[in-house]
């Protein structure tokens, strides 16, 4: 298994900021949960990045949470077999301690501003702020049009879709690929791509990472989501623990599905989110539709896959001009930002988790 794993614990989406924030923060599954506060500019990313690699160097595993608006930028780092996990706090992913320095603690790099500098350029400050989230509403509203019209191509292919034979698929995938027993571990949720400011990313070097054998499921209107619920369930059945990988358009649909016990991934590939790697297995859902029924509709899906892609790339345009605001705001902040106090700190908790060794 490789040492460095990485996924998104937010998305953007036609609904807004999707989070898993509070299923990966549930207390219980930490020994120390570092909860980062401060504002731009203030290193909080550079920190984990810093601990991250430091932990590598250890030979730790590392999972590494990207931040769905900056993919440069990360929002988490966890220490699997430390129990221990680094998180940005601060909005759109707030999280506040359940158990106050039993397992939750906050570290504040807010401490590392110059108030008074900050105070004097407020209405700098305020421009850009307001510039960055004014941005973001126009990238909700874009990604929320282009699920309409992905949503309506998606049931009119239904219409034609033999679920039958999708059942039977996965039964024979199942009995095929699930054997033994698992150790009973909990699912883990973590998206594995989002639309952000470079583009609608997908992680799939994760999939293949943790897992040899990739089926690729290629599905051009989100029907393979029944077959993978059932794998789902059968591996839960046996023990087996699942990365579920939602779709953030709509968080209750699995897009993809890692069985790293196993080295089993299921990855849905598709114009936009194209799977180009290895594939043990490829899988033509698409195929379980007759091509008279695709050829009935045609004008009309190939219609709203047009439109849907335009606002995607609306949405990616506007994630864009958020992050040059986000970046003009961080531009404010910096030059008065107490770095030396911020490596300090970063110091000292990279000792105290290199103390859990």
């Amino acid at each position: 298994m490789t040492n460095a794993t990485h996924f998104f614990l937010g998305a953007n989406s036609g609904r807004g900021f999707q989070s898993l924030f509070p299923r990966f923060c549930a207390p219980e599954q930490y020994h120390d949960l570092l909860i980062l506060k401060g504002g731009p500019g203030a290193g909080k990313s550079t920190m984990m990045k810093t601990i991250g690699a430091a932990m590598e160097e250890e030979g730790e595993a590392v999972e590494y949470l990207y931040c769905s608006g900056d993919p440069t930028s990360l929002d988490g780092v966890r220490f699997p077999r430390l129990r221990t996990a680094i998180v940005d706090g601060t909005a759109p992913h707030i999280v506040e301690p359940r158990y106050p320095a039993a397992v939750e603690r906050y570290v504040d790099l807010g401490v590392c501003y110059d108030v008074a500098a900050a105070k004097a350029r407020r209405e700098e400050i305020i421009r850009h702020t307001t510039a960055c989230s004014a941005a973001y509403q126009r990238a909700f509203q874009a990604l929320g049009a282009a699920r309409q019209m992905a949503d309506s191509a998606a049931a009119l292919a239904a219409e034609g879709m033999d679920a039958d034979k999708l059942r039977r698929r996965g039964e024979g995938i199942i009995s095929r690929e699930l054997r033994g027993r698992g150790e009973g571990r909990p699912d883990q949720y973590r998206f594995l791509g989002s639309p952000t400011c470079k583009g609608v990313l997908w992680r799939f070097d994760t999939a293949a990472a943790l897992c040899p054998k990739v089926y690729q499921l290629m599905d051009s209107y989100d029907l393979a989501a029944p077959l993978l619920e059932q794998i789902r369930a059968a591996a839960r059945g046996r023990g087996f623990y699942a990365i579920v990988c939602p779709d953030p358009e709509h968080v209750e649909r699995i897009h993809h599905l890692l069985l790293p016990e196993l080295g089993l991934a299921f990855v849905t590939s598709r114009e936009g989110m194209r799977y180009e790697g290895s594939a043990y297995r490829r899988i033509r859902i698409d195929a379980m539709v007759p091509a008279a029924h695709y050829r009935q509709y045609r004008t009309r899906l190939r219609f709203t896959n047009r439109m849907a892609a335009a606002l995607r790339q609306e949405a990616v345009e506007a994630l864009a001009d958020a992050k040059r605001s986000h970046d003009a705001l961080e531009a404010v902040y910096q030059p008065d930002v107490d770095f030396t106090r911020a490596d300090e700190i970063t110091a000292r908790e990279l000792e105290r988790i290199r103390s859990y060794l």
